[in-house]
């Protein structure tokens, strides 16, 4: 019996379609729905692109508070757009026990986040929305999921020739 869910979005156009899927297992179980989304650390060239632009300052004062408030920030944007995919339904509401969003390796933090809720089930889209029209197989944060998942994972096929439609 499936009881908890981690559903790991990418936010990209198809997030909700992937969604749909994560809501249909958490009512199927009555599971509860945990998603989470990761945000990769900024590279070398995005750095660089904020030392041209801001002064040291202010380029500590946005690494000390800075990512955190727009951690937050994201993190309660998410809820709202999933609260109003879900707006309709209170069944499905009450399945969803929070957005996280987090900072880190995004397989990685899948993982600790999958082993922290103690989840029964991963559920994720198979490719990135930035991977779409090059990606043969499955997406690198998927393919190492499968390679170092503990639990069973949900793979929803995502493919350049889908589109979304609200």
């Amino acid at each position: 019996m499936i009881r908890s869910i981690l559903y790991a979005t990418d936010l990209g156009l198809l997030a909700p379609y992937v969604l749909q899927h994560a809501l249909v297992l958490a009512r199927t179980h009555a599971a509860d729905l945990h998603v989470l989304h990761v945000v990769e650390p900024m590279g070398v060239f995005a750095e660089s692109v904020l030392r041209a632009y801001l002064d040291e300052t202010t380029l500590v004062t946005l690494r000390a508070g800075g990512l955190d408030s727009v951690m937050a920030n994201i993190e309660r944007q998410v809820f709202e757009v999933f609260s109003d995919e879900l707006r309709e339904n209170d069944e499905e509401i009450a399945l969803l026990r929070g957005v996280r969003v987090l900072l880190g390796d995004p397989p990685l933090v899948i993982l600790q986040q999958a082993e922290e809720l103690a989840v029964e089930l991963i559920v994720i889209g198979s490719h990135s929305h930035s991977m779409l029209n090059n990606a043969r197989g499955v997406g690198r944060t998927c393919q190492r999921l499968l390679q170092e998942v503990q639990v069973p994972i949900y793979v929803v096929p995502i493919r350049p020739d889908m589109t979304f439609v609200r």
